[in-house]
């Protein structure tokens, strides 16, 4: 096996794999290195598909137990949480198997083992005490992030763990706490609250959802308050043990919560330990490696995408980056539009954004227009039966151009591709209104909050 290749890839997951494919694609001789027996990296293996597929079979669970009545369904529910978690597993397996059959098909050298750089175009990939040195003309760094850890807070992968110890817990929890309010506290929690846990989530900001637009933020709460959940914002943890086979968690103010396990979901920070510094990669104080133009970090030849790179930690960026930098690299013009990249939290309801808040554009002095439209406006959110939601469109008050739209309700997931199109492509919201969008489809919210946003609403 040759170890001299065009680019070498450090990390195989969403910036990383689709960076090697596409790059194969475009003539270069590509190595992968992974240091997991299967590539897809975290959000795969660990993230966002297997915490999707239990996020889909506990809503399924719970709909059946509790929902199914109002559609003239009478059932008994019992849980396999076994089952549960082998579906989950296939899912991941099929997945991580399409990667290997991509790298074939496209000819990309797959490298298992723990990649360093050490300068000058080397990378050593180390499996146990065995290193091989490869050299790559270019060397592209996608080693994405890990969960971050908290300071008193002792993880032991079992009662007190991060996400992904959250994926394959062998039974339900009776109380779990969940210390962050973020998107992956409340998908985690939502899965284990369904499957019967009582949830308490700390939170030491003042909402949940920080950093989303603060009227959905506010929807949101409200509808996992209904659900059961129980949140106690404004609230800093000193330490989480376990004792006695109890998990304690000692507040700052307050009395302790014991609980069976705990869920630390407080960010992801930048997996950088390959040899950076010796390399000549600088990384900011935050430990982000630095970029310029193209993705070009500080040394000669070597690159950087994902996660590690900060900005939003989200595959499709990542994805979407490392595609931009191989181009580039090939000589291709490319561009990633920062300004449209859509956000999902996949609770129910779905919350899902693109663009710019309300309070940023106050912030940014910027004056706007909105428009916006329930759910119950929709036949279609009708039949389905859930018609808790609504739809905001953020367009600029002078040209009209969207620069922001925010969803809470069902399938906003799916509804805000359509948002980010035409964000995409300097849609005004009165273009929006002159697509024709199928009647009866919940596409027709968004088309009825954009025509709100000049007061042409409809049937709201």
């Amino acid at each position: 096996m040759s170890d001299s290749f065009d680019l070498v890839v450090v990390g195989g997951g969403p910036g990383g794999y689709v960076a090697s494919i596409r790059a194969a694609q475009l003539g270069f001789n590509v190595a992968c290195i992974d240091d997991n027996p299967r590539f897809g990296g975290t959000c795969l293996r660990v993230g966002c598909i297997p915490s999707k597929a239990l996020l889909e079979s506990s809503e399924r669970y719970a709909e059946a137990k509790e929902n199914l009545a109002d559609h003239g369904i009478t059932a008994e529910v019992e849980l396999d949480l076994p089952r549960m978690m082998a579906r989950k597993d296939e899912i991941v397996d099929a997945l991580t198997g399409g990667i290997d059959m991509l790298f074939k098909k496209n000819k990309v050298t797959r490298i298992n083992g723990r990649g360093r750089l050490l300068g000058n175009g080397k990378v050593e990939v180390a499996v146990g005490d065995d290193k091989r040195t490869v050299v790559g003309k270019h060397i592209l760094i996608a080693t994405g992030s890990k969960p971050a850890t908290l300071k008193g807070v002792e993880e032991d992968g079992d009662r007190i763990g991060n996400s992904t110890t959250a994926l394959s817990w062998d039974s339900v929890p009776e109380r779990l706490v969940v210390i962050g309010a973020g998107y992956i506290g409340m998908e985690l929690g939502s899965v284990w609250r369904r499957l019967g846990s009582e949830v308490i989530v700390l939170e030491a900001l003042d909402r949940v959802l920080p950093g989303m637009d603060q009227e959905m933020s506010r929807l949101a709460h409200r509808a996992f308050k209904k659900q059961g959940f129980e949140f106690r914002l404004k609230t800093f943890v000193k330490s989480a043990t376990v004792k006695n086979d109890r998990c304690i968690v000692e507040l700052q103010e307050g009395d302790p919560i014991e609980a069976d396990r705990v869920l630390v979901a407080t960010g992801r920070v930048p997996v950088t330990n390959l040899g950076l510094e010796e390399a000549g990669v600088r990384t900011d104080n935050r430990g982000f490696i630095e970029v310029g133009q193209s993705f070009a970090t500080s040394a000669a030849g070597v690159y950087a995408v994902g996660d590690c790179i900060g900005g939003a930690m989200l595959a499709h960026k990542a994805s979407h980056e490392g595609v931009a930098c191989v181009e580039k690299l090939a000589g291709r013009a490319a561009h990633v539009d920062y300004d449209a990249i859509p956000a999902v939290v996949y609770t129910h309801p779905e919350i899902a954004s693109v663009g710019r808040t309300e309070e940023q554009l106050k912030e940014d002095g910027v004056d706007y227009r909105k428009g916006f439209c329930p759910y119950g406006a929709s036949g279609r959110a009708r039949a389905l039966g859930d018609i808790n939601g609504k739809v905001k469109v953020l367009a600029d008050a002078r040209t009209d151009r969207v620069l922001g739209v925010h969803i809470i309700g069902l399938r906003a997931g799916d509804l805000i591709a359509e948002a980010a199109a035409a964000m995409a492509f300097g849609a005004s919201s009165e273009d929006i209104t002159h697509v024709v969008h199928a009647h009866p489809t919940l596409s027709e919210v968004l088309h009825e909050a954009a025509l709100a946003v000049d007061g042409r609403a409809i049937h709201t």
